[in-house]
């Protein structure tokens, strides 16, 4: 399986509109950061972890033809408000388009997108198949198995996903025991790290490499991560062996055997 980071930055995206830090000012490619999503390529099949605002760019930027499947791992807007955007995979394919959340996520798909699921829905709006998943119970997509596990994002609960080796989890606060022990054995695992500071609903820096040390995974790779977090070069530097901040095109192999 080929992972491939199609954004690791904030609900604001790197740089921020309008800031003039020396991170949102860098020239380093590797501090511009979309919105958080990743892509999955295994076989014949290209999966999507989350459509936020920045969704037709990455798409576009990666070259993507085709995606059989969306996942998404809870409703913020930055996870799903560029969901408009499946369209030319509709249209190009003639198939609606699979989408995998849980319940609580499809309520609020059906009411901020009331227009993709009204009865008498005009030509040319995004067809989506919405199928129901549930924390900690596996689930297939064309021969792939998914594990959800559920995290706490401030008072709400998200989900984060195992393929194999391979977790992804973003927008984290707390990890219970129970979830913990569905992480633990993951070779490959992505974690949210926000910046240094305190946060309501994101792991710090800190935070992040303590659950790191809890789980230990053989490599470890941070996302969700704020202009504040520093420059990539000098943060990357001063993080322990087998942990580095992801970015923006980073690709991973994973073997699933």
């Amino acid at each position: 399986m080929k992972v491939t980071f199609l954004g690791t930055g904030t609900s604001q995206g790197v740089p921020v509109i309008g800031c003039d830090c020396e991170v949102c000012q860098s020239p380093d490619p590797h501090d511009k950061r979309l919105r958080p999503s990743i892509l999955l390529q295994h076989h014949d099949l290209n999966l999507v972890i989350d459509t936020g605002p920045d969704f037709r760019q990455q798409m576009l930027r990666a070259g993507v033809q085709k995606i059989e499947a969306v996942l998404l791992t809870h409703e913020h807007n930055d996870h799903i408000i560029g969901i408009d955007d499946v369209r030319p995979f509709n249209f190009r394919y003639r198939l609606d388009m699979p989408v995998y959340a849980d319940p609580r996520v499809q309520a609020q798909l059906r009411e901020r997108f009331a227009y993709i699921f009204a009865v008498d829905g005009y030509p040319g709006i995004p067809r989506l198949e919405l199928r129901n998943i549930e924390k900690s119970k596996r689930f297939e997509v064309n021969g792939l198995s998914v594990l959800p596990i559920e995290v706490i994002h401030g008072r709400l609960h998200v989900l984060g996903y195992r393929f194999g080796d391979f977790t992804y989890i973003t927008d984290a606060k707390y990890i219970s025991e129970a979830s913990q022990d569905l992480i633990k054995g993951s070779k490959i695992l992505v974690l949210n790290a926000l910046h240094h500071q305190m946060h309501y609903s994101h792991f710090n820096l800190e935070e992040a490499l303590e659950m790191i040390d809890i789980l230990q995974p053989e490599r470890a790779y941070l996302t969700h991560i704020s202009h504040y977090m520093g420059l990539h070069r000098e943060v990357n530097a001063q993080l322990p062996a087998g942990v580095q901040l992801a970015h923006d095109g980073l690709e991973l192999e994973i073997d699933l055997a």
